[in-house]
């Protein structure tokens, strides 16, 4: 069977490079300060480091162009240490793999990342990527906390697209800064099927499988409505159901908020259970008894009933946000009113922007009251 093995990424490629003959102190603690540099601030505000870092990246070059020299890819690189360990010091085993190398959005995370990338291609392993998380870095927790928020959501749709096509999920924590493993460790206990490490002082691999860890869902029911609306949006958090929600959950980000990282991970663990039920209360939207009937109807699966929470989400945020006034919508609800005939104070948008699925409504005195869902033809023609 196929894995997708995604590996932490730290700077060991880089600071293994340092020639002890040199002034060694005064580079690392360079090195160490500008860690956090993105390429156009190391560029603006620390050129006079720019040729010591490509002098570290021939040299990087260098050490992984060694003819199979499998002791030194390993020492050079904790990444690699890794991931020679484990295909058994033959990388060979792993051509039907696929990996993915998450770097942060500094200069030489995304230096190391592309280096490992490409050593990785030169040895036969073709399908790897790196994903230089945008805004990650370890400069503060709140940037760190903000930048892991934003990268969950792509790491879940890639993780569950490869295991749909049945691809075990390996992540190799050998490598990276001690925050990110820190985080990919219990992420990695929902997601992978099994985790990997190094012994301490020495080039034994430690493999821990996947552990039956779940969710209570019933801990997250009395707060669904403003974390279905937090995954797609930010809220206010003068809401007073914005308020009730577990503060290791949330994200504030000055009079708003949004989901953090582990609020992001419980959401995602349980939002099939809790928007599979019964229609959920949002702000400023009513359902009449003519909707409730059509979201009863057999043709609305698990699967539209979540798609359709989703968009209510959406909408209910945009309620919020605009005092309901619904021209201001933003254009990707395409939300627009009926013209002609006895109907042209009816309103409607879509749901599935590729089936056309859609919602018919009526807006009034700042809330949305809800009349029909279904397909295309369905609502249009009784809307």
């Amino acid at each position: 069977m196929p894995r997708l093995v995604i590996s932490t990424v730290g700077t060991s490629l880089l600071t293994n490079q340092i020639d002890p003959d040199c002034d060694l102190d005064s580079l690392e603690s360079q090195l160490i300060e500008t860690v956090n540099c993105s390429e156009k601030d190391f560029q603006r505000y620390h050129p006079e480091l720019s040729s010591s870092l490509q002098d570290l990246k021939d040299r990087a070059k260098k050490a992984l162009s060694k003819n199979d020299d499998v002791s030194s890819f390993r020492s050079v690189s904790a990444e690699l240490n890794g991931i020679y360990g484990f295909y058994f010091n033959d990388l060979a085993q792993g051509r039907e793999d696929a990996h993915l190398l998450i770097a942060t959005d500094t200069a030489q995370g995304q230096l190391a990342a592309n280096l490992l990338a490409a050593h990785l291609k030169s040895k036969g392993i073709d399908n790897t990527s790196v994903l230089h998380a945008d805004e990650l870095s370890i400069a503060s927790s709140r940037i760190f906390s903000e930048g892991i928020a934003k990268l969950l959501p792509y790491l879940q749709q890639t993780i569950e697209g490869y295991r749909s096509s049945n691809y075990q999920i390996c992540f190799n924590l050998v490598g990276g800064f001690k925050a990110l493993q820190g985080f990919f460790n219990v992420i990695g206990m929902f997601y992978a099927d099994e985790l990997i490490y190094i012994f301490e002082g020495s080039n034994e691999l430690i493999k821990i499988p996947k552990l039956p860890v779940k969710i209570d869902p019933t801990r997250v029911e009395p707060h669904k409505v403003p974390l279905a609306m937090m995954a797609v949006g930010d809220i206010r958090t003068s809401w007073e159901e914005a308020k009730k929600v577990p503060q290791e959950w949330t994200l504030p980000l000055d009079q708003e908020m949004t989901l953090s990282t582990w609020g992001s991970l419980v959401w995602s663990r349980c939002k099939e259970t809790l928007l599979t039920d019964k229609l959920l209360e949002f702000p400023r939207i009513f359902y009449d008894e003519s909707f409730k009937s059509d979201y009863r109807r057999p043709v609305v699966t698990k699967a539209r009933k979540v798609e359709l929470h989703e968009k209510l989400a959406r909408v209910a945020t945009q309620l919020m946000k605009f005092n309901g006034d619904t021209s201001r919508f933003d254009r990707n609800l395409h939300y627009t009113r009926y013209e002609g005939g006895k109907i042209n104070h009816i309103d409607h948008f879509y749901v599935n922007n590729d089936d056309g699925w859609r919602v018919s409504c009526i807006a009034k005195n700042g809330n949305l009251y809800l009349r029909h869902y279904g397909e295309h033809d369905y609502v249009n023609n009784n809307p």
